[in-house]
């Protein structure tokens, strides 16, 4: 297990750097062929039909989506009809490793932040039947502005960065705090070809039996 650190909220844990290197390499890599057979691709706000300003994609049998009638999960991707990739080995080694819970994630969602002002406003990821399992995230590339908040979205809030290799994991009694990207650091880091960032966050979407 990496070394964690504490932060100023009870269920949520940061390992900074706990990918070196060699593992970002080899997470980027498995990340980029798996979107050689699914394209990233712009969603839309469910109610004013607005593009976001990041691109995304998914892994694993069940992706998350936002359709006109609101946010969550299917079995086939939205943009090209096709089921979604597998997760690739190396996330679910990850989520083994700090996730504590008894059966695996069901789905990586990918964000591509590969825009300068690319970012996303506070929200809760709540359309999971399982709210027991742990959201993992993982950051590759530039570091970001990642803003934490309380359980309505105008509480108050705070903000620290996550670098390429961190992992943060959001559970327990944070599961539902509101959280979100303030901004990416352009040039932070060498690694995503052509800039940006890549986050991946693991869900388990429904109850283990």
């Amino acid at each position: 297990m990496r070394k964690s650190v504490e932060t100023a909220f009870e269920g949520i844990t940061l390992y900074p750097g706990f990918l070196d290197g060699s593992g970002q390499r080899a997470l980027l890599a498995a990340i980029l062929e798996g979107l050689t057979a699914e394209k990233p691709y712009r969603p839309r706000m469910p109610r004013t039909g607005k593009p976001w300003s990041i691109h995304q994609m998914n892994f694993g049998p069940l992706g998350w989506v936002s359709q006109p009638e609101g946010y969550g999960y299917a079995e086939l991707n939205e943009a090209s009809g096709r089921p979604w990739p597998p997760i690739p080995p190396l996330l679910l080694d990850i989520w083994a490793d700090v996730a504590n819970y008894p059966a695996p994630p069901e789905c990586c969602l990918v964000n591509l932040y590969d825009a300068p002002k690319a970012r996303m406003g506070l929200h809760r990821d709540e359309d999971e039947e399982a709210l027991d399992a742990p959201v993992v995230s993982i950051s590759l590339g530039d570091t970001c502005v990642f803003r934490i908040g309380g359980f309505a979205r105008g509480d108050r809030s705070r903000s620290f960065r996550l670098a390429s290799g961190d992992v943060l994991v959001l559970g327990g009694a944070s599961r539902l705090r509101y959280h979100g990207v303030d901004r990416i650091i352009p040039g932070s880091s060498q690694l995503v070809p052509g800039g940006g960032r890549i986050n991946l966050t693991l869900r388990r979407v429904t109850k283990p039996a």
